[in-house]
């Protein structure tokens, strides 16, 4: 299986060397405040930091963060270093549920070597391992070439296949999916058949990825077997691409439906959930 996650200390043996990939840091709080400003404090040497409204998204509409246009994120990467022959890990504060949006869309994308820093920024404090504050000089321009099409995508009506068909996930909190408060969109509740396994479960107290049999466990409890069709959402397509990391972490391929909640009520004929 190809590699999803990598270790702090790995990587640290690697910056500085031939072989050290590109790093890039993915801070971002729904709502604020930037997370440019804690890269600013501090963040790993050498990293770049990557905006995940502008540079990972399109503008709003009909979902708060459509998937970019390919020349936007091609000409975005390569600003940041990014090459096709040259690795890329991703990170954000701890739990991966912002740094997986970068890590999926390079993959979507075309860049076949991509993993997540397991943890984030916090484990690699936690390890005592080195931190840079300020902005990085620019770095010698990538020359990576987006592609569309090489992760699986839903839109909306294969979502709703998918829920009636297999399992649809949605990464939400519990009060969100059961409809009984909703801080962001517009309209409350969930895709009809859709099952809440809300992101926070798929990790530990510390943020790191729990292990493959754990995963594996949790997602048989929602019904999903070795042949389940499987796809993940979440408000706006950010969240949901972790759970699509944990999915894989565990060898079950998913699929992501990137317009999500934001777009999915964007249409007032389709219908809406609420409850368990």
């Amino acid at each position: 299986m190809v590699a999803l996650l990598h270790r702090c200390h790995d990587l640290a043996a690697r910056l500085g060397t031939a072989d050290a990939p590109v790093v890039l840091d993915v801070r971002w709080v729904l709502g604020g405040p930037p997370g440019i400003a804690g890269y600013r404090e501090g963040h790993i040497p050498g990293a770049q930091f990557v905006d995940l409204d502008r540079e990972l998204s399109a503008p709003p509409g009909p979902g708060r963060h459509p998937l970019p246009e390919p020349a936007a994120f091609e000409a975005a990467m390569r600003r940041h270093g990014v090459a096709r022959d040259r690795g890329v890990v991703v990170y954000d504060a701890a739990t991966g549920t912002s740094a997986a949006r970068a890590w999926w869309t390079l993959r979507y994308f075309g860049h076949t070597d991509v993993t997540l820093l397991d943890g984030g920024f916090a484990a690699w404090v936690r390890a005592g391992l080195p931190v840079a504050a300020g902005d990085e000089p620019d770095p010698e321009p990538g020359d990576f070439v987006a592609t569309p099409g090489h992760m699986p995508l839903l839109d909306a009506a294969r979502a709703a296949e998918v829920a009636r068909r297999g399992v649809l996930i949605d990464s939400r909190a519990p009060e969100r999916f059961r409809g009984e408060t909703e801080p962001v969109d517009p309209v409350a509740g969930h895709v009809p058949g859709a099952r809440n396994l809300p992101a926070p479960q798929t990790v530990n107290a510390d943020g790191t990825m729990r292990s493959p049999d754990e995963l594996r466990a949790r997602f048989k409890e929602l019904g999903i077997g070795a042949e389940t069709a499987v796809g993940v959402y979440c408000g706006s397509g950010v969240v949901a691409s972790q759970g699509v990391l944990a999915l894989a972490h565990a060898g079950i391929d998913a699929a992501l439906y990137a317009g999500s909640w934001s777009e999915w009520i964007s249409d007032p004929k389709r219908p809406v959930a609420v409850g368990e």
